[in-house]
């Protein structure tokens, strides 16, 4: 009976010095790895460096141009027109600094198309071509030039930037105004008359797109 109390008390020992040692083991090997990284912060910064490099790069920042600029803010500035045929806005600058701007929109205190529908007209063209023109509002061209007429901002010698080439009516504003360049972000579908009088009065006139803005019952 001694015996096998003893031969028990051993077993469990073995055991449990066995447990011990495979704990150990595992111990040493987890602190082997933490070990194996790397202390020094130059080993660090080659190791980084390496890590970034096969990293896409990514593309480099482009500053937008002034033209790319002033565009964008026609944009935001035709946000503010009333008629759905055609959300324009423009914008005046001088040596880069804005002098005025301008939207589609009715005559100050006048109901707006978006408010009570558009105020359609018919033109008939020299080709026997019929197109349909909303007369409710005024052109952001036109805006723009009144805008710094009634403030009496000098607009002589400047640069006129637009969502589409202007009317021929705005045309003829913009070159009696001394406007001396003309940027538009697309091409009109009825621009041949504003195209020729531009270049008869020398406008430096460009298009950036050269398609041609599309809008309802054009």
């Amino acid at each position: 009976m001694e015996i096998i109390i003893l031969v028990s008390i051993l077993l469990f020992f073995v055991i449990v010095l066995g447990s011990i040692w495979w704990f150990n083991q595992k111990i040493k090997k987890l602190t082997e790895r933490r070990v194996s990284i790397p202390i020094n912060p130059d080993e660090k910064k080659e190791q980084l460096d390496t890590i970034h490099a096969n990293e896409v790069p990514e593309e480099p920042y482009i500053r937008w141009t002034w033209d790319e600029y002033f565009i964008e803010l026609v944009q935001v500035v035709g946000g503010r027109s009333t008629c759905d045929r055609g959300r324009s806005g423009a914008v005046i600058t001088k040596n880069n600094r804005i002098l005025s701007t301008g939207y589609v929109g009715s005559p100050a205190g006048l109901e707006h198309c978006d408010d009570i529908g558009h105020e359609f007209k018919k033109t008939v063209h020299g080709d026997g071509k019929i197109s349909n023109h909303c007369v409710r509002t005024a052109h952001a061209e036109q805006n723009a030039i009144v805008q710094a007429a009634r403030y009496g901002i000098v607009i002589d010698g400047s640069t006129l930037y637009c969502n589409m080439v202007p009317c021929y009516i705005c045309a003829k504003l913009i070159i009696n105004a001394g406007i001396k360049r003309v940027v538009a972000r697309k091409d009109y579908h009825a621009a041949d008359d504003t195209k020729r009088v531009f270049e008869e009065a020398s406008i430096d006139f460009e298009i950036l797109d050269k398609s041609v803005e599309e809008y309802g019952k054009q």
